[in-house]
């Protein structure tokens, strides 16, 4: 049985929650009309990389773009995620969130590996939880962005079993091989299906590669986007990964004796 996801490849309007807010409603419904079941949307989505106006334009987990993403859940009969700015007690966070088709929030992972490149530590705090969730009963993860390049990391998120990662970022396009590699390197490795949005378009500072990507666990690339604005559609059958699992048996030939 297969999970109809899809990628929303969009460019962020740079420190304007309202104005991201109204087309990603556009684009969730449009998603929404391909009988779309989960819907992935870019990381920090409402503000981009605005950093320093995050005391003004970020919000808290019960905010308007919530509010806005369970409203769409319950309506659309779909699974929404992608990372938002997060306020709590005056700290600030880049955390990922999903929230199912009753409205239910699935998930809110704050990143655990800030990008010094783009000044996310003179800004943010870390996260320190796992970002491991469910689909129905199809256990999943998600992750932001740089986290991907910590291989360790990643693998924690597997080992209970976990049989999807879902990554939404915003990549430079100097560094898109780099995405395209890790990515295909991550789903190989776990063996397991790898979907991931990143953003398109430009602010300030950067220049987004774009190239939203799902991976099957043998490192074949099912469905990419390119460099423009555009809905990515992949078909995944997540209970593939367990005969992959069970032919070539890396999670139990492992030896985390000699690991540490």
């Amino acid at each position: 049985m297969t999970t109809k996801i899809a990628i929303i490849q969009m460019d962020i309007v740079f420190g304007s929650p309202e104005e991201n807010r109204k087309v990603a409603q556009e684009k969730i419904k449009e998603a929404a009309t391909q009988a779309s079941e989960v819907i992935l949307l870019p990381e920090l989505w409402t503000t981009g990389y605005d950093l320093s106006r995050f005391e003004e334009i970020a919000e808290t987990l019960e905010g308007p773009t919530h509010q806005l993403l369970i409203s769409l859940a319950k309506e659309l009969k779909v699974i929404i995620a992608g990372s938002i700015a997060e306020e709590e007690n005056g700290k600030f966070y880049n955390t990922f969130v999903a929230y199912n088709a009753e409205g239910d929030r699935l998930l809110n992972y704050r990143k655990a590996h800030l990008f010094r490149l783009m000044n996310e530590e003179k800004y943010l705090e870390s996260g320190n939880q796992k970002g491991n969730f469910n689909l129905g009963d199809v256990p999943v993860a998600g992750v932001i962005c740089y986290d991907i390049r910590f291989p360790e990391w990643m693998r924690t998120h597997m080992l209970d079993g976990s049989r999807g990662l879902f990554v939404v970022a915003e990549w430079p396009k100097p560094r898109v091989e780099h995405w395209r590699n890790l990515l295909i390197s991550r789903a190989i490795e776990n063996q397991c299906f790898v979907i991931a949005c990143n953003r398109v378009g430009a602010d300030q500072n950067n220049e987004f590669g774009g190239h939203s990507i799902v991976v099957d666990p043998w490192g074949s690339v099912l469905a990419e986007g390119g460099f423009d604005e555009e809905i990515v559609y992949a078909d995944v059958d997540f209970t593939a990964v367990e005969a992959i699992r069970e032919q070539i048996p890396i999670f139990q030939d492992r030896r985390p004796d000699l690991y540490e």
